[in-house]
């Protein structure tokens, strides 16, 4: 299910092997590490002070990162509200500060993808979607009840699990995907085995998600077919659905399936996605909990497709440093405590998003993801180019890329190579090499990566 690989060589590595098994019910992949991370977090070092080179940034932050000056104005900014969000944590469901909305305003909202009014703070990506699971069904019985007040029976049976009042309602999904591993999400999940294995689920809807071929100049009309077979597909599944008796309130999607194997579509797949959910009357989720944040180039994936019709609901976390998602205001729940927990986010970490997008858009790091991106991807077609036995299908948006290996074994022993000199490299779907540098990432970072990458690949046999 995953690579396991030996520990690094510190001694502070092997001596906290056995204290990590014991604080972390995880096995953890590739090796157990102590490391100390440097400002921009673009380099971390090992116990036993051996720099590495991070481009997978091990699923964090993905920004320039908050440097000690930032977090030090933070920390001494002479706004009550501020130093009170550092030290105590309000419960925002019920007792949230009093201009928490002012906050929203200057962080998570001046964001907001088109067409979304409003936001709604979680913790973390899981709970994210399965709160937004939560808004488009309950939208969706709204809409069937006309608005009206649930009936007696409604009320009744929903403390039974029974129907009306717990209604037989789906998700539709599609093969590849990663929405989180939380009961709603892992029955959209279809990427990894071990996230699903032993764990009940529901029955809905999984449709296959368009399997593209390399390069996309040469196969634009077998790609155009092969789009055109999975919404034809997603079609078929919602009228099959709603003929059983379980029909499809809502369409997820992740705008790159990153876990699933970083698998791409076109825009206009998308756009003809958003507009069957839109003609079957189901809400349109766009899940960017991993390509949100502007590692495409554009603050979220979903703004490459130019939709003239919205999503209902965008999700997000990781990158934000705060879970939660955007929906329209029709998606607004119609009672308190419908969406509910109890710290529905932390306001601490709108303070810091507030201060990462201010350095965002004071040094046009989106612009900087682009350049160093498009670098990126033509050093990966040149290294395919150069070793087509091992390398292909190279793809990507700004630094958001990936390129497969000819096996899974293949992959696994590129990347210990590559870590053992000094690079390390993600892998997702069965054989796929991901990169995910941070928004600092710039061209001469691209001809170390490629340098070093280069020379394991000569180096394989």
């Amino acid at each position: 299910f995953s690579i396991i690989t030996p520990v690094f060589s510190g001694t502070r590595s092997f001596r906290n092997h056995s204290n990590m098994l014991i604080c972390c019910s995880r096995n953890i992949s590739y090796y157990y590490q102590c490391t100390k991370q440097f400002n921009m977090l673009t380099i971390f070092v090992e116990a036993m002070m051996h720099f590495f080179q991070d481009f997978f940034f091990n699923g964090q932050l993905k920004k320039k990162q908050l440097c000690e000056i930032v977090i030090f104005e933070s920390f001494l900014c002479e706004s009550l509200f501020s130093q009170s969000a550092f030290v105590n944590r309000p419960a925002l469901g019920i007792l949230p500060p009093e201009n928490f909305p002012d906050k929203l305003i200057e962080s998570l909202l001046s964001i907001a993808p088109s067409g979304m009014t409003r936001v709604q703070t979680m913790a973390c990506g899981s709970c994210s979607n399965e709160n937004a699971f939560k808004t488009m069904f309950i939208w969706y019985r709204n809409k069937e009840r006309g608005y009206a007040n649930p009936s007696e029976q409604e009320v009744g049976t929903c403390m039974i699990n029974q129907s009306p009042g717990c209604p037989d309602l789906s998700i539709l999904s599609f093969m590849g995907a990663f929405h989180g591993r939380t009961l709603g999400c892992l029955a959209t999940t279809h990427s990894k085995v071990i996230h699903k294995l032993d764990i009940p689920s529901f029955d809905w809807p999984i449709a296959p998600f368009p399997k593209l071929q390399y390069p996309l100049e040469e196969f634009v009309r077998e790609n155009a077919q092969e789009e055109a077979r999975c919404l034809e597909e997603v079609e078929d599944l919602i009228v099959k659905w709603r003929q059983k008796g379980k029909p499809v309130a809502g369409i997820v999607i992740e705008p790159i399936q990153a876990e699933g194997g970083d698998n791409h579509a076109s825009p206009d797949f998308f756009i003809k996605l958003r507009n069957i959910a839109r003609k079957h009357g189901c809400a349109f989720h766009v899940d960017e909990v991993q390509t949100g944040g502007g590692t495409t180039g554009k603050f979220w994936a979903h703004e490459h497709w130019g939709l003239d019709d919205p999503a209902d609901v965008v999700s997000f976390s990781k990158k934000l440093l705060t879970g939660g998602y955007y929906h329209r205001d029709e998606l607004q729940p119609d009672k308190p405590y419908r969406i509910f927990n109890t710290w529905m986010g932390d306001p601490s970490k709108n303070l810091f998003l507030s201060e990462v997008l201010n350095v965002i858009r004071r040094e046009n790091l989106l612009e900087e993801v682009t350049r160093s991106g498009k670098a990126l991807l033509q050093g990966l077609y040149a290294l395919q180019t150069q070793y087509p036995h091992i390398l292909s299908r190279a793809r990507g948006q700004g630094t958001f890329c990936a390129i497969d290996a000819c096996n899974d074994a293949t992959r696994d022993s590129i990347m210990i190579k590559a870590r053992n000199k000094g690079l390390f490299m993600g892998s997702c779907g069965e054989k796929t090499i991901r990169f995910r540098p941070t928004l600092v990432f710039k061209e001469y970072h691209v001809h170390q990566l490629l340098n070093i990458l280069n020379d394991v690949l000569a180096e394989h046999k």
